[in-house]
């Protein structure tokens, strides 16, 4: 994934719509499954795993919603999951990104820990309350924050008044 995001940032000629769009539901799907696996195991704990999967399924509706209300008419299915009518583009915070550190370190601690006794339960309940905040936190930015999702017919008149400015 990191390599693929790299390759993506470095030759933009490798970079698709589609792409931009599928990597991180990829994401928020792979960190569900794992934080269900865990919490099935008794690893992480059952409220922990709700609230990831519920930030991340309003992420994911919110998304939708913007998506539909930015489409120009006619607003059909198939022109809705149409990649090439891009009208939105969803960018992450940085708190978004660290959030989605913190979750990979729980999850990486959560699947050490039987086998080799380390973290410590003390160092497990930490990682716990740091990624119920982290978590939250991250879910309100994107509530509440103006530039979580950006209309690119407003982001290429942006960027065409400040090429005019610089000429």
């Amino acid at each position: 994934d990191l390599i693929d995001g790299w390759i993506a940032r470095l030759f933009p000629s490798q970079a698709s719509k589609l792409g931009s769009f599928l990597d991180p539901l990829a994401d928020k799907v792979l960190v569900a499954f794992l934080f269900m696996g865990l919490t099935y195991n008794g690893l992480i704990p059952v409220a922990l795993t709700g609230l990831i999967i519920y930030r991340d399924v309003a992420i994911i509706a919110a998304a939708s919603w913007v998506r539909y209300k930015s489409l120009p008419a006619p607003r059909t299915l198939l022109r809705y999951f149409d990649a090439t009518h891009a009208t939105v583009q969803l960018a992450p915070t940085t708190l978004s990104k660290f959030n989605t550190a913190v979750q990979l370190a729980l999850i990486t601690a959560a699947l050490t820990q039987p086998v080799f006794a380390i973290p410590t339960p003390g160092v497990m309940t930490a990682l716990w309350v740091v990624t119920t905040v982290t978590t939250f936190s991250s879910g309100l930015g994107y509530i509440f924050s103006k530039d979580t999702y950006r209309m690119l017919g407003e982001l290429k008149q942006q960027q065409q008044q400040q090429e005019e400015a610089q000429q």
